[in-house]
């Protein structure tokens, strides 16, 4: 018999592999060159921005008195004391997660300090540094809560919410006999306290609160830490989906406590701005400015499911209530509009968000 000769497979030609897929498909999305346009689509907090300068624009006109340098003054401190609490609040929120005790752990963070140092004579950073350490646990106890129990920050955090309000009451009148604390202001160390957390600046004839300083230091730091470090890509994963974010060795619980622990701080520093600004706190003080540092978040760009946002946006968004409740005051309008119209600012910036959200997705 005649073996049958085996046929020879055509050879491909040069420079092409059998299962070759197409050019495009091959190409890493990562090298594919982007316009700044798109870059900017891309940005969380366009929308923010957007909204600062309209803002601005809108008040420029409205309130003669808005241009001033004493009053831009103001508004950056108005600015700032939300400010400090949107940028580690928006943070949170990014990693998937809600603090309903903010506002009330300010107020507590600064009747620790003001009680302990009145009761216990002793040097006002003393009492500073107590208060560090147990508004620190508070945030621990949040984070530690949510990890082990599973259960929803929202829960989690309205009780502690609604503890705190009792606590720092009861224990007020307890040992104050009244609703406020004692004054402070002669004590030692209450200078150089006053000095770090609620002293002035002079840039040029214009006075700056030094909030305004650790404001846009929370800022930086934040944004390094989202941008720049393995952290910030925990960050973002764990707020993206935290079971895929396990799966590929993210410490989730880790990532969460320390993320509450970030928020205590920011409560930290603005409770010992509110005490060393006014000597004396009134400790029904706090209620409802949670959900202004929430919506300051949102309105810079933070998504309520998570995984998404900057603390640039925030810093913008506690800006825009800043010029709004300044502004309104300037422009000598009735004081009732200013929930209305952040309100609306809350909701416009919300939609427009969304819209450039799915502009940017549309366009990668």
């Amino acid at each position: 018999m005649t073996a049958t000769p085996t046929p020879t497979p055509t050879p491909e030609p040069a420079g092409t592999a059998p299962s070759e897929a197409p050019e495009k498909d091959r190409t890493d999305e990562r090298l594919v060159h982007r316009s700044l346009l798109s870059r900017l689509m891309g940005r969380p907090e366009l929308g923010a921005v957007v909204g600062a300068v309209a803002v601005f624009v809108f008040f420029s006109f409205a309130a003669e008195s808005f241009l001033r340098a004493s009053s831009l003054s103001t508004v950056l401190y108005a600015s700032s004391t939300i400010g400090i609490m949107a940028v580690p609040v928006a943070l949170l929120m990014i990693g998937g997660e809600f603090d309903l005790s903010t506002g009330v752990m300010v107020t507590s963070s600064s009747l620790i300090s003001s009680m302990f140092s009145y009761q216990m004579t002793a040097n006002v950073w003393v009492g500073v540094g107590v208060s560090l350490l147990l508004t620190l646990g508070i945030g621990f106890f949040n984070g530690y809560l949510l990890v082990r129990t599973k259960l929803p920050s929202f829960i989690i955090t309205l009780g502690t919410f609604l503890m705190l309000t009792g606590l720092n009451l009861g224990l007020t009148k307890l040992i104050s006999g009244t609703v406020s604390t004692k004054g402070i202001g002669d004590m030692e160390g209450f200078a150089s306290a006053q000095a770090l957390f609620a002293s002035e600046l002079s840039v040029g004839s214009v006075q700056i609160q030094v909030t305004v300083v650790w404001w846009l230091a929370l800022v930086a730091v934040a944004t390094w830490i989202l941008l720049r470090t393995r952290a910030g890509n925990w960050i973002f994963a764990v707020g993206g989906g935290q079971d895929t974010a396990r799966a590929v060795g993210v410490p989730v619980a880790r990532t969460k406590i320390c993320l509450y622990l970030g928020v205590a701080l920011g409560a930290w520093i603005s409770g010992q701005h509110l005490l060393f600004n006014y000597d004396v706190v009134q400790s029904g003080e706090g209620v409802g400015n949670e959900l202004i540092y929430i919506a300051a978040a949102v309105i810079g760009g933070c998504l309520l499911t998570g995984g998404y946002g900057s603390a640039v946006g925030a810093a913008v968004g506690a800006l825009i209530f800043g010029m709004t409740s300044k502004g309104i005051v300037y422009a000598q309008w009735e004081p009732d509009w200013f929930k209305f119209f952040l309100g609306a600012m809350l909701l416009i910036a919300t939609l427009l968000n969304a819209y450039i959200r799915k502009r940017a997705e549309a366009n990668r």
